[in-house]
C-alpha cells in the first residue's frame, strides 16, 4: 500500500502547485500519517508548511480549539470533532485544503456504537466541508493505512474535482 500512497501524494501535490495552494491535516488514530506521506514527496514545502497530530482530547482543544461541550456531547470520533478539527487546522496553517482524521484502529477501544474500524473523516476546500464515516476493517495497522489512503484520495479528489479511485 506504501507505493499508493506516495503515487497519491505526489498526483496531490502536483495538483496543489497548479493551483498555488496548501494543504494540512489534523490526525489522531493516523497519528501523523497523512503528513508523513505527503512529506515523503520531494518538494512537498512548497505546498505543505504544518500538521497536528491531536491524538489526547485535549491536544484537540489545545492546539485546534474544538469545544469541551462537542467533545463530550459527541465524543472524539464524531463528525462534529472532525468538523471542528479540520476548521482549526485549516485556519491556523493558513491552508486552502485540509483533512482531519479521528477513529477506532483497535485493537481494543470500541464499543457497540462504535466498533474497532470507525474512522470519522472530515475535508475543507476553498467552497465546501464535508464529512464520512468509514468502518474500516483488518488490524491496527491495516485501520491506520487505509485512513490514511482515504485522506489522500478525497484531498486530491478535493483539489482536482476528479475521482482517483
Amino acid at each position: 500500500m506504501y507505493n499508493e500512497i506516495y503515487h497519491l501524494s505526489e498526483q496531490l501535490g502536483r495538483a496543489l502547485e497548479q493551483k498555488n495552494a496548501t494543504v494540512t491535516s489534523a490526525e489522531s488514530c493516523t497519528g501523523g500519517g497523512v503528513a508523513q506521506a505527503i512529506t515523503a514527496v520531494a518538494g512537498s514545502s512548497g505546498w505543505f508548511n504544518r500538521s497536528f497530530v491531536t491524538y489526547a482530547n485535549s491536544a484537540k482543544q489545545e492546539m485546534l480549539g474544538v469545544e469541551v461541550a462537542l467533545l463530550e456531547e459527541h465524543g472524539a470520533v464524531s463528525e462534529p470533532v472532525v468538523l471542528a478539527m479540520v476548521k482549526g487546522a485549516a485556519r491556523l496553517a493558513s491552508a486552502d485544503y485540509a483533512v482531519a482524521i479521528s477513529g477506532i484502529a483497535g485493537p481494543g477501544g470500541g464499543s457497540a456504537d462504535k466498533p474497532v474500524g470507525t474512522v470519522w473523516f472530515a475535508w475543507l476546500s476553498p467552497d465546501r466541508v464535508i464529512a464520512r464515516k468509514y468502518h474500516l476493517s483488518g488490524d491496527r495497522n491495516l485501520v491506520r493505512e487505509q485512513a490514511v489512503k482515504i485522506s489522500l484520495q478525497e484531498l486530491l479528489h478535493q483539489v482536482t474535482g476528479c475521482n482517483t479511485v
